[in-house]
């Protein structure tokens, strides 16, 4: 009985610390790795989108190869996860609405190529509920996979695209400069 506690408050204090790097956002939990097509992606650095005094949603960034600079992480041809976590309600037009104003301020020259697929993808976002996620994953040679619940799954080819898309974050004119530091993981 002695050996068997022992046994149980040792594996558990082994457990602790592989618990422990999970990060947690406003209450949303991200696991410190992610496994996308075989490959390992790290937890680059967490955030949370803030509209005045609201709490809009938390979001981590998962990498291949950890940067804390968004033009490296936006140029590089890696599998790139963002997962965003609602703390609240949003419709489908404030979504939409956000990533296309994103989208733009970030790639005015490119736009013409992009709406095409920024349509498709706004078509396919639904309403968020509190505690949806919303995934958007690029993996290199197969495009950007979009997934949410009650939504749509969605692959959108190209490389520029999933460029314009992550940089609504990682861009030279982020939706928010505090979100993307952190998710750049200059805020740990």
């Amino acid at each position: 009985m002695k050996a068997t506690l022992s046994a149980l408050v040792l594996s558990l204090t082994l457990a602790l610390p592989a618990l422990a790097k999970d990060k947690e956002v406003a209450g949303v939990k991200f696991p410190e790795t992610l496994t996308v097509e075989g490959k390992e992606l790290k937890l680059n650095g967490t955030g949370l989108r803030k509209k005045m005094v609201f709490k809009v949603y938390a979001a981590g960034l998962y990498l291949e190869t950890p940067s804390k600079v968004g033009s490296e992480v936006l140029s590089s041809d890696q599998i790139k996860v963002v997962r965003m976590s609602m703390l609240r309600d949003l419709e489908k037009a404030k979504i939409t609405e956000a990533i296309t104003d994103g989208v733009t301020k970030n790639n005015k020259a490119q736009l013409p190529a992009l709406k095409e697929r920024l349509d498709k993808l706004n078509a396919a976002i639904p309403d968020l509920k509190k505690g949806d996620d919303l995934l958007i994953t690029y993996v290199p040679g197969k495009g950007t996979q979009v997934r949410s619940q009650g939504g749509k799954e969605l692959l959108l080819e190209g490389k520029d695209f999933a460029d314009a898309l992550f940089g609504v974050w990682l861009g030279s004119n982020p939706v928010d400069d505090g979100l993307r530091d952190g998710m750049l993981g200059k805020e740990d």
